[in-house]
């Protein structure tokens, strides 16, 4: 049987598996993408809403260049990690559940 067309056992290849990984996967997007877009929108927002305390002194910087120039970098970096951990960590969860199933039948 050519690759494009699994076999009829083939549950990793299945619809339904790719389906369900799929749909874990792009919640885990969206969380990821929502606490990016959260850090990247509320930087503003506090320096509009309370300035006093984004130009508090930390370490010779306010605290906005703080968080741009030192913390948001490292935020962003945690998060592709994160991100990609979990990623592969359902795909295993995936696979293992596939097996499991096998094992019962």
């Amino acid at each position: 049987m050519s690759p494009s067309h699994p076999a009829h056992d083939d549950v990793v290849h299945s619809e339904s598996f790719l389906r369900s990984l799929m749909r874990r996967q792009l919640s885990l997007s969206i969380a990821c993408a929502t606490a990016f877009l959260i850090a990247l929108i509320g930087m503003p927002l506090l320096n509009y809403f309370v300035p006093a305390l984004m130009a508090t002194r930390v370490a010779g910087f306010t605290l906005s260049w703080l968080i741009l120039g030192v913390l948001f970098f490292p935020f962003v970096w945690i998060l592709a990690w994160v991100f990609i951990r979990r990623s592969i960590a359902l795909e295993d969860e995936e696979v293992e559940q596939v097996r499991n199933a096998k094992e019962i039948r």
